[in-house]
């Protein structure tokens, strides 16, 4: 009997095929992604859901994004 997921982690190891179609800024973000990274399409979008699912956890757990900068500035990051 597989045992049950976690809220972030699934348990299904075998990959699954998703067809999408992404908004303009979302095409741009992907392909802003690529060129910083180096990473192909897929493993952008593999690192973007995990990335977004782990923050999506965190906020659920009442915990904030926030961002410093190099002179030690904090901001706070909404994701809607």
């Amino acid at each position: 009997m597989p045992r049950q997921a976690d809220n972030l982690h699934a348990v299904r190891t075998e990959n699954e095929r998703f067809t999408v179609t992404l908004i303009a800024t979302a095409v741009q973000a992907v392909a802003t992604l690529m060129r910083l990274t180096g990473l192909s399409k897929t493993d952008v979008i593999n690192r973007a859901v995990q990335v977004y699912a782990f923050l999506a956890q965190q906020m659920a757990e009442g915990k904030e994004v926030l961002l410093r900068d190099q002179e030690g500035n904090t901001e706070r990051v909404h994701i809607v």
